[in-house]
């Protein structure tokens, strides 16, 4: 019996366990299984290893960042993103690679327009670490914009019409928003929006959060995490059944 699965914490929501099912159907692999794994802190994760063998993991917030140092070897973009979603089991150890820079990536670039120059990342987590990568690789600048702003990010009293004349892109990074706390959002002046503007948002439940409803309300192209989400699990799923590597 080949086991995947998921950990982070608080993630029951998560739509992972279903879309490895219906893989699994899909391919006639009755003897794949995907679990949850709901860790309350990440010091729980050597536990998860002493059951039964495992075949390969995810892993979500707000563990992303938290699981390297658990790791025997890093995929040189985890290493630069310094963030992992995919954890690999190898006969020298475990091997975290970063799924979410592809998933991303070719997510976003079919909606980008030749103005879209600049984006700001809202959240500063293991998440929006691997977007700032994908950005990189996209050839545009960015910033990131906290509530707790390190030297050189924004603040979002820093947002106004001003400054997002300059921010085509805004990438939400956050839980706000994410079901069943559907009423909240990042505090973006909405109103500063136009219809230059692309609203991106990691989540994907609800598929049209308060965040994406403001973008929507001003004319803004708008996506949401879903695809870039199926896009990252295939990309897990690679991985998982590469030849043996390190």
């Amino acid at each position: 019996m080949r086991r995947f699965g998921l950990i982070g914490r608080d993630i029951s929501y998560s739509f992972s366990p279903g879309y490895f099912k219906t893989k699994f159907e899909t391919l006639g692999l009755a003897d794949c299984s995907y679990e949850i794994f709901d860790l309350s802190e990440i010091d729980k994760f050597p536990e998860i290893l002493s059951g039964r063998p495992l075949s390969g993991l995810n892993v979500t917030i707000p563990y992303k960042t938290a699981i390297c140092p658990f790791l025997d070897h890093l995929d040189p973009d985890a290493a630069e993103i310094g963030a992992v979603n995919t954890i690999r089991f190898t006969d020298a150890g475990l091997k975290g690679y970063n799924t979410d820079v592809t998933g991303f990536m070719n997510s976003l670039s079919p909606l980008l327009l030749p103005a879209d120059q600049a984006a700001l990342i809202l959240g500063t987590g293991g998440a929006a670490q691997a977007i700032a990568y994908g950005l990189t690789k996209l050839g545009i600048h960015y910033r990131f914009v906290s509530r707790s702003p390190a030297e050189g990010d924004l603040s979002y009293d820093d947002l106004d019409s001003v400054l997002l004349k300059s921010f085509q892109i805004l990438i939400n990074c956050t839980p706000l928003g994410t079901y069943p706390q559907v009423h909240t959002f990042p505090p973006i002046p909405f109103k500063a929006l136009t219809r230059n503007h692309l609203l991106y948002d990691l989540i994907y439940n609800p598929e049209l959060t308060a965040f994406l409803q403001g973008g929507q309300r001003a004319g803004a192209r708008i996506k949401n995490g879903l695809e870039m989400l199926h896009l990252q699990a295939e990309a897990s799923w690679e991985i998982w059944n590469r030849e043996a590597e390190i």
